[in-house]
């Protein structure tokens, strides 16, 4: 178990450094100049110059690696060129809204895709397995921006019932519950048809073991069978999906939080983009490629502690 756990450490440790450099080098052929940037087009050659030797941008490209890594490691991504203001600064001030949008995705994603996913298992071959299935189809099928579009139309424009967008802060805690509810499920929604289709196979994976058979004849309750026995049997194949998810819904706050107008983590690198801020997008990329990447490790994890047979074969 110990050499299981060091193995995936250093999986985890080796991946993020080689993530580092792509992102890194990534970056820096992308075309612009961070000094025209930040001065304006109407500064003088002499003073870009000027600062792209303050900057160290005249430095060889191992040495500005070196040393952005170590920074960025003690948490230090520099200063934003376009808000003039330390690109840590601006990550802590949207990380918790991004964070919170993330979590409320995929608590909604999973109860949703787990009651709909045992649900359809229980059905299986009848309507009621069809009718979810098509609900599940249909929500693969739909882009999330377009998701939201229709949210925002039918509940802020019509219904009138939630804001179509922007966010009110954390003072008012109603206020800022209404203000996540549509991009949560927009966020979400799509993601449970997958995991939902996931749930569904895997428990009829399970519910064709003996065990099952023999839970049913003793007169055990479906309810009892599907959520006691069926489901923690069939958890593997769904922490696979989940983990996977849950990077994805990180990332997909990017297209979240500008179709809402969200002053977080995707909103920053969208704008950071638009005003060609690379030291920023640069930080922004790494963050969300750190997110993905510990998610996978986490999933790593989860299999050993869910599944006995594995802890016995890693020990």
């Amino acid at each position: 178990m110990t050499y299981f756990l060091a193995q995936r450490v250093a999986g985890f440790l080796l991946t993020l450094f080689v993530v580092s450099i792509i992102v890194f080098a990534v970056m820096n052929v992308l075309p612009g100049d961070p000094a025209l940037t930040i001065l304006g087009i109407d500064s003088t050659e002499d003073a870009r110059a000027a600062l792209r030797e303050r900057l160290g941008l005249n430095d060889p490209v191992v040495l500005r690696y070196l040393r952005w890594a170590m920074a960025a490691v003690q948490g230090d991504f520099g200063i934003s060129y376009s808000f003039g203001v330390p690109v840590a600064e601006l990550v802590a001030e949207r990380l918790p809204l991004t964070f919170t949008l993330a979590i409320a995705g995929t608590v909604v994603t999973i109860a949703t895709a787990l009651f709909l996913g045992i649900s359809a298992a229980a059905r299986h071959g009848r309507s009621g397995d069809w009718a979810i299935m098509l609900f599940s189809q249909m929500g693969i099928a739909i882009p999330a921006f377009w998701l939201s579009m229709l949210l925002v139309l039918l509940f802020a424009v019509k219904l009138q019932w939630l804001p179509p967008g922007g966010f009110p802060g954390w003072d008012d805690p109603m206020e800022t519950l209404r203000a996540l509810v549509l991009p949560t499920v927009a966020l979400a929604l799509v993601q449970a048809a997958v995991l939902a289709r996931v749930t569904r196979s895997a428990a009829l994976e399970v519910m064709r073991q003996d065990f099952v058979r023999t839970a049913q004849a003793t007169g055990f309750s479906p309810r009892r069978i599907l959520w006691g026995h069926v489901l923690p049997n069939a958890l593997i194949p769904i922490v696979t999906i989940v983990g996977l998810q849950f990077a994805s819904l990180v990332t997909g706050t990017i297209v979240i939080e500008n179709v809402f107008y969200l002053p977080g983590l995707g909103r920053l690198l969208f704008q950071s983009i638009g005003n060609r801020d690379l030291i920023t997008v640069q930080a922004l990329v790494m963050l969300f490629s750190v997110f993905v990447v510990t998610a996978n490790f986490i999933v790593d994890i989860a299999y050993v502690l869910i599944d006995p047979r594995l802890r016995e074969g890693r020990a």
